[in-house]
């Protein structure tokens, strides 16, 4: 009988053993990635973040030789896709490449269906997206100091517009008001495309858009470019000025894209995906359409990306705060 015990324990623990296998090769990310992997995007096909979720991809399923597919989940200003990144099971077959909104997100929303820091794993920034500060060819302002001294001896006279509440180029033209003592009116449209048009109308002053997007009217004179609303000079214009460089110290408002992950995903495996990020982030032909893009590449480690984030997090509560926007 005793034997018979001994020989039954025994083989309960060889069956224990054996299921455990699968569940430490997962942890250790030894056997990652085995099957394919959804890069879900936050925006419909083609936009800024589309094509880098797709150069990514191709990179990926070069290097690991298994598919790397993107998935397109537009809406609810980003969050309906963060929504179901973060209840994906958490074993890096599905990810989320998003950009600023994530951020914007937990101050315009009153209620969210996840948590922004809890709830996703960040694994790399990848990159920043240059945004510059355009007005109607017709103003007669040259520079970031011109428009300051123009707007404020005009109170309520300048509008701004934008492709809708609590969007980038809405905010950061907020911060630039708050940060000058500046009034001017803020105008929503649906959209990008119909802000910049009444732009270039003369219908509204003011743009901040992502610069790869208004090249075209800059270089048919269309608009003016006074400056480029990063922390740095974009290689596409590198004679055109940061907004901090012409006088409005400190103002730093620019787009990014960002690579994260389900929460309880296993270290290794958001490692394994941040070295990959890594590589392929310095890589020439990447660095070039990135470039080609209007981006500057700035990959990281997942803790300087999770700090970023908090610190983003920060800067736009206080932006949607100062702006009164909010979307039910």
């Amino acid at each position: 009988m005793n034997a018979r015990r001994r020989a039954l324990r025994e083989l309960a623990g060889l069956a224990l053993a054996g299921l455990a296998l699968p569940c430490r090769a997962l942890a250790s990310g030894s056997d990652y990635p085995s099957q394919p992997i959804t890069i879900v995007v936050v925006y419909p096909p083609g936009g800024g973040a589309d094509i880098v979720a797709r150069d990514l991809g191709r990179k990926m399923t070069e290097a690991w030789n298994v598919p790397v597919v993107v998935e397109n989940r537009p809406g609810a200003g980003t969050t309906l896709a963060a929504a179901h990144v973060a209840k994906a099971e958490p074993n890096g077959y599905t990810l989320l490449m998003t950009d600023v909104s994530f951020a914007i997100a937990p101050a315009l929303y009153k209620k969210l269906p996840y948590d922004t820091v809890r709830d996703l794993a960040p694994i790399s920034l990848v990159n920043g997206v240059a945004d510059a500060l355009v007005v109607n060819r017709d103003l007669p302002v040259h520079t970031v100091r011109e428009l300051i001294d123009y707007a404020r001896a005009r109170p309520g006279q300048l509008s701004y517009a934008s492709a809708g509440n609590g969007t980038l180029n809405h905010l950061a033209p907020e911060i630039f008001c708050r940060m000058a003592g500046l009034d001017m009116t803020h105008v929503p449209y649906k959209g990008a495309i119909a802000a910049l048009n009444d732009v270039m109308a003369g219908r509204c002053q003011v743009y901040v858009g992502a610069l790869v997007s208004v090249l075209p009217q800059l270089r048919d004179g269309r608009v003016r470019v006074l400056a480029v609303t990063g922390a740095h000079r974009s290689a596409l214009l590198p004679d055109v000025p940061t907004v901090a460089e012409s006088g409005l110290s400190g103002y730093d408002a620019e787009a990014w894209y960002g690579l994260l992950a389900p929460a309880a995903t296993a270290p290794a495996i958001i490692e394994k995906l941040n070295r990959q990020v890594a590589i392929i982030s310095s890589e020439a032909d990447f660095r070039r359409r990135m470039v080609a893009q209007g981006n500057e590449v700035v990959a990281g480690t997942p803790a300087e990306f999770a700090a970023f984030l908090r610190a983003e997090i920060a800067k736009w509560r206080v932006a949607v705060a100062a702006a009164g926007a909010s979307v039910d």
